[in-house]
């Protein structure tokens, strides 16, 4: 059914060429995507490459403190590796191969590796992003990234090479959260046809895509029933509840912005 999907997709399941999906957090690309991976699977190879799995020793920041007592977690360290796991497991029920690259969340990135004892004292200070409204859903990516970015970028671009990969699919920022910005400028920076997927639930939420950058791309609603995907967001249970905390998973369909030629 190659007449069915919208360039590049076309070609890339006529040919059953490898699908690559990057994921900002260990949860973002099943959020927005998973009805297509269902619908993908048995068609293409797919990977689940997410960006960013890690998180660094307290102190902690208010905002990263806040997440911690959201999530119900102890400490960061035992729930990022619960996290890490959840991703293997609802990924490979997927039917793809999950990658984890190990850069730290923008929650917890700092600015050095020193803390001080002002640092100590006030983490704010040493944080890439001191809080959450003002920065990391700002859209404004710190300059302090611009190595993590061309590093990601290199690395995301040997994966898709080793993969063969024929498409990469990258989130288009709804929500502009800042990991996500930076996971989309992986993707531009790629010799790969890439198709950007609107942030669920950011979209669920009133954002929209940014127009510049969608201004050349062609929207697209991905096949298959969005209510089937609930179950696989379920997997993520730490982050479920916080997600949703009515217990209901909107079954918003998917939407997609795939290259023009």
């Amino acid at each position: 059914m190659p007449g069915a999907w919208p360039a590049p997709l076309a070609d890339v399941v006529e040919r059953r060429s490898p699908v690559l999906f990057l994921s900002a957090h260990l949860d973002d690309a099943v959020l927005s995507c998973g009805v297509l991976m269902a619908e993908l699977a048995g068609r293409c190879p797919l990977t689940v490459a997410t960006v960013f799995t890690e998180a660094s020793p307290p102190p902690h920041t208010r905002a990263a403190r806040s997440f911690l007592r959201q999530c119900g977690a102890p400490d960061a360290e035992s729930l990022f590796a619960q996290r890490r796991a959840e991703d293997r497991a609802v990924v490979a029920e997927l039917g793809a191969v999950p990658v984890h690259l190990g850069a730290t969340d923008a929650l917890f990135r700092r600015r050095s590796r020193g803390l001080g004892r002002l640092g100590r004292a006030l983490p704010e200070l040493v944080h890439r992003y001191p809080t959450y409204r003002f920065d990391i859903a700002r859209g404004r990516v710190s300059r302090g990234d611009r190595r993590l970015l061309d590093g990601l970028r290199s690395e995301v671009a040997g994966l898709a090479a080793a993969l063969g990969a024929g498409a990469v699919f990258a989130p288009v920022g709804i929500g502009r959260h800042v990991d996500h910005l930076l996971s989309r400028r992986i993707a531009e920076g790629l010799a790969v046809p890439t198709v950007l997927y609107s942030d669920f639930p950011y979209d669920e939420r009133g954002g929209t895509a940014d127009p510049a950058v969608v201004a050349h791309r062609r929207p697209w609603t991905g096949p298959g029933d969005p209510s089937t995907k609930a179950a696989a967001i379920r997997g993520y249970r730490t982050q479920a509840d916080a997600l949703f905390p009515g217990g209901t998973i909107p079954a918003r369909a998917e939407t997609y912005w795939a290259e023009t030629y």
